[in-house]
């Protein structure tokens, strides 16, 4: 059986970690390449790193990131954020990036999926989709959930996985920051449907969060920000607790 795999998120502005609530309120949470070897010496599976306010000269400031995050770990790690082209990706990998996540772009121009998967190979290639409830129909989001669609979480996904990508990070912007447990109902149907690892993401407030959403919600990873960045959870208790639930992890 695959290990269940734990992610610590960094989002980046102005080149700093920062930390919201439903996508607002945006907090400091520390240096990201210093977090990022604190993580992977902590047992941390992967990382993602997504540039939240991806500005002109973005290509230039996330590839100097990676690079300097690249000589400092061992383990995965996912570059997102403002990512829409072929050249946009070359110049991550390049820089040591493992896999991108594209979302808007990909929502914008579905074709780009294909084109990135058909370069770099599926492995590479992650879609991340940030979605809420509206009418009780969950609905897709684009530019960090400022900009809503008509566009069907459920259906989007099928899509995503028909174009070749190979995981989705779904994003409950319901759920995000509120520490009240994953979205597992959701998550389950994304897992059950569809047949690429579903990396849950937004709610993780305890170790019980993490052991339901890899039992209830069927998830493959559990991704998690404020949670690790300012001590709540340490990586080695959260793996201890989940073997000890008979949930397959690396320790």
């Amino acid at each position: 059986m695959l290990t269940k795999r734990i992610i610590p998120c960094l989002d980046i502005k102005n080149g700093r970690t920062v930390k919201g609530v439903n996508f607002v309120d945006l907090r400091d949470a520390g240096d990201p390449v210093e977090l990022a070897d604190i993580y992977s010496k902590a047992g941390a599976d992967e990382l993602v790193f997504l540039d939240i306010s991806a500005t002109e000269e973005r290509r230039k400031t996330l590839a100097n990131l990676v690079l300097k995050v690249a000589e400092k770990v061992n383990i995965p790690f996912t570059v997102g954020g403002g990512i829409s082209s072929v050249e946009d990706v070359d110049i991550l990998l390049k820089n040591g990036a493992d896999k991108v996540s594209v979302n808007s772009s990909a929502v914008k121009n579905p074709q780009l999926i294909n084109e990135l998967a058909g370069k770099f190979g599926s492995q590479c290639i992650t879609v991340a989709i940030d979605a809420k409830q509206i009418d009780g129909e969950w609905k897709v989001h684009l530019v960090g959930g400022k900009v809503p669609t008509e566009l069907n979480l459920f259906d989007w996904a099928k899509e995503v996985e028909e174009r070749g990508a190979g995981e989705i990070l779904f994003t409950s912007m319901d759920n995000d920051g509120t520490k009240d447990g994953f979205a597992n109902e959701a998550l389950a149907r994304l897992s059950t449907e569809l047949n690429i690892p579903i990396i849950a993401s937004g709610g993780a407030g305890n170790i019980k969060h993490f052991v339901d959403t890899f039992k209830e919600g069927k998830s493959d990873a559990a991704l998690a920000a404020s949670v690790f960045h300012f001590k709540e959870i340490e990586i080695e208790d959260l793996k201890k607790e989940l073997k000890k639930n008979d949930i397959p992890v690396r320790l």
